[in-house]
Formats: structure tokens, C-alpha cells, sequence
């Protein structure tokens, strides 16, 4: 479904990725993983379009989305959902107006659709109760969760988590892995992620890809990532990892 061939980006003299190449299967949870700085946030931007590469092509059903025509591209948006590293939500509005808000901006329909569509997210991501309520007035594994069901309201193919546990406890970090797998299951389409957590990572990854150098290094299974024969890789888990892990 969706191929990244030899994509690059710089930053005037900072190369970031320096030739990337990835196939995401279809209906799987790829995680993408990599050292802080190492450029995977750039990566997902790629992906859904709010960059533009200086070179490569990104494939969605042989369609390359680097050289559509902004129209178009808006089009072609419409199948991912995206949940921010922040959930991205906006402080003005309520929990309600935030995940109605891509309805009334891209879809004809009525306030009594809307209503549905926003009770229904809500219920799938485990919030009840909360729709007058600001962000502001939220945890932070509640903001994800709206944010998460924001991303949802559109009911997309592909759905792209950057670093979807940051800045949580461990407890809430597992409720959101646990979140993750449920919703990927629901949708029957494809998780994309971007995690430096690598216990979640082992977790609920199909596949595991490895951003080193500008570079993908490594795409496997957990296990075949957790024994591979680039020592960069395994080390970059093992260092990750507690002692005594266990998935």
C-alpha cells in the first residue's frame, strides 16, 4: 500500500534522511524506531504530506504523493489520521468542537451525524463524559485519547502515531499501547508509529524499521530485530530494554 523510495531532506547543510526506503504492509502495525534527532518525525511528516522531499517519492497505491497537485493532495489526505506528539488539539474549543472540527471542515453533513460520529470515537478510545471539557482541563493520557479519537472521525485507511506515549507514566503508557492495538484492530487498515519506547515497541509492532544515519537499517518482526546481525540494532534495543523485560 504505501512505499517510501530513496527519500531525502536537508535542512541547508543538515542532511536528515539521506536516502530512505520502506514498504509498509497493509493492515499491520509498523512501528519505526531510532535515536532522538535521528529524524523520524521528519519521516511521518513526509508521509502525509507536510513536507516535500528534495528527492524520492512516496508511493500510496502506485499514486506518488510528493508530486500532487495541492487540491489533490488535500484529497489524498482524507485517508490518514494522524495523532500528534501534543495530540494537537485546539485550546480553544472543547473536546466536542476539537473532534468535530475535521467533519465540519471536509464532509457535508449534519449536526446530528456529527453528534453520532463524535459520541462513537469517544466511546472507542475509552472517554465518557467529556465533551464540554477544555484540553486545558484534561491529563495528558486524556488528551492523547481525544486526540486519538480526532484522528479516527474521518474513518481512515492509515493512521500515523508520532510518539504517541511521550511524557507518560508507565500505566497510562501501557493503556495507550493497549489503545493502539484495539483501534489498529477496529479500522482492519495500518498503524504507522514513531517511538523511541522500546518496550511498547516489542509489544504491538508487526514490523519494527530501524531510522539510523539518515538510513533505514533494519526492518523485521520483534524477534528477528531483537537477534539481528547489525549490532547497531540490537544494541539500540537491549540499551532500551529493563532487565528482565518482558513483552
Amino acid at each position: 500500500m504505501l512505499e517510501i523510495r530513496n527519500l531525502k531532506k536537508s535542512f541547508g547543510t543538515q542532511r536528515v534522511l539521506k536516502g530512505v526506503n520502506l514498504k509498509i504492509k497493509n493492515g499491520e502495525i509498523t512501528v519505526i524506531i531510532g535515536s532522538s534527532g535521528c529524524g523520524k518525525s521528519v519521516l511521518l511528516r513526509h508521509l502525509i504530506g507536510l513536507m516535500k522531499p528534495d528527492e524520492g517519492q512516496i508511493l500510496l497505491d502506485g499514486m506518488d504523493l510528493t508530486n500532487l497537485p495541492k487540491e489533490e493532495l488535500k484529497r489524498v489526505r482524507m485517508r490518514f489520521g494522524m495523532l500528534f506528539q501534543d495530540a494537537a488539539l485546539f485550546d480553544s474549543m472543547n473536546v466536542y468542537e476539537n473532534i468535530a472540527f475535521p467533519l465540519r471542515e471536509h464532509r457535508r453533513v449534519s449536526e446530528k451525524e456529527i453528534s453520532e460520529a463524535v459520541k462513537q470515537r469517544l466511546q472507542e478510545v475509552g472517554m465518557k463524559n467529556v465533551e464540554r471539557k477544555l484540553p486545558s482541563e484534561l491529563s495528558g493520557g486524556m488528551r492523547k485519547r481525544v486526540g486519538l479519537a480526532r484522528a479516527l472521525v474521518l474513518n481512515p485507511e492509515i493512521v500515523l502515531y508520532d510518539e504517541p506515549t511521550t511524557g507518560l507514566d508507565p500505566i497510562t503508557s501501557r493503556a495507550i499501547d493497549d489503545l493502539i492495538v484495539q483501534t489498529q484492530q477496529n479500522i482492519q487498515g495500518t498503524s504507522i508509529i514513531i517511538s523511541h519506547d522500546i518496550r511498547a515497541t516489542l509489544r504491538i509492532a508487526n514490523t519494527i524499521a530501524m531510522l539510523h544515519d539518515g538510513a533505514i537499517v533494519a526492518v523485521g518482526s520483534p524477534e528477528e530485530m531483537m537477534n539481528h546481525e547489525n549490532a547497531i540494532v540490537r544494541d539500540f534495543l537491549d540499551y532500551g530494554l529493563p532487565k528482565n523485560f518482558r513483552a
